[in-house]
């Protein structure tokens, strides 16, 4: 790694403080630290978020869960009332990664650097949750931009993230097998206003599929889902896999998805 002095406020306006004259925070690590030590990404100062009380916390508060941003994978996989009033939740995070990652990562960092094959950021956007800021309250709609690219500015921090709870939902993902991340990833998520469903790992960031939506909201069965042509025109082909694999693999884990949810 380049040289770095490292800060560790201990609230979330301290933290603002620094980043806005400069500082990277940091969160995680998980993908901050491997860019240092290849000397990809040369920080001055990082801002290390892990004693700031503030960003911790997990709890459930009528119809929603709300995760603090500095909550680990491994906090979610295994909190009680996550895994009893969002079980597709905890069951996302208990596959991320390896047991390593899923004890350092966190849900606000992941969100924050909304990689286009992470699992989280499907998650937030199926679930139609809300990203509470230092600043504001941004929908999921709004947030995910692109490319690891978000709504947030530059001096703004992910405080927790709020996900309704829906009637039902699951988590269907192709895991790559070196790197755990999900050559295509679908999250599900069912609710009274109708059916959310976001990809990951297929595009150049997390996205809803509309045409999948609208056949589920008509006829929530794996044929409906079957019936829908995916476009692979906009779908990402790499060594791993072709955008036209990855197309049908949309349709394949959503119909898997539909069977799950009606149990």
């Amino acid at each position: 790694m380049y040289a770095f002095t490292l800060e560790r406020p201990a609230s979330v306006a301290d933290a603002a403080r620094l980043i806005a004259a400069g500082g990277k925070p940091l969160a995680g690590g998980q993908t901050l630290l491997a860019s240092m030590k290849l000397r990809l990404s040369a920080p001055e100062q990082l801002v290390d978020l892990g004693g700031i009380k503030e960003l911790t916390g997990i709890k459930k508060d009528g119809g929603a869960i709300t995760l603090g941003a500095m909550s680990r994978h491994l906090d979610v996989a295994n909190n009680a009332e996550v895994k009893a009033a969002y079980p597709a939740l905890a069951d996302l995070a208990s596959r991320i990664g390896d047991r390593q990652v899923r004890a350092m990562g966190t849900v606000g960092g992941s969100v924050a650097n909304n990689d286009p094959a992470a699992c989280y950021p499907s998650a937030v956007l199926a679930s139609g949750a809300t990203i509470v800021t230092s600043k504001r309250e941004i929908a999921a709609d709004d947030f995910f931009q692109g490319l690891f690219t978000t709504a947030l500015e530059e001096d703004e921090l992910i405080v927790a993230i709020r996900f309704p709870i829906p009637k039902r939902a699951v988590y269907e993902k192709l895991r790559q097998k070196a790197s755990n991340f999900p050559l295509v990833g679908i999250f599900l998520a069912q609710y009274d206003s109708g059916v959310r469903v976001a990809v990951t790992g297929a595009g150049n960031g997390v996205f809803r599929h509309a045409g999948l939506e609208d056949a589920l909201n008509k006829s929530f069965t794996a044929a409906s889902a079957a019936a829908v042509k995916i476009d692979a025109s906009d779908l990402n082909s790499d060594l791993h896999a072709s955008a036209a694999y990855r197309a049908n693999l949309i349709s394949v884990l959503t119909q898997r998805a539909v069977t799950k949810a009606l149990g």
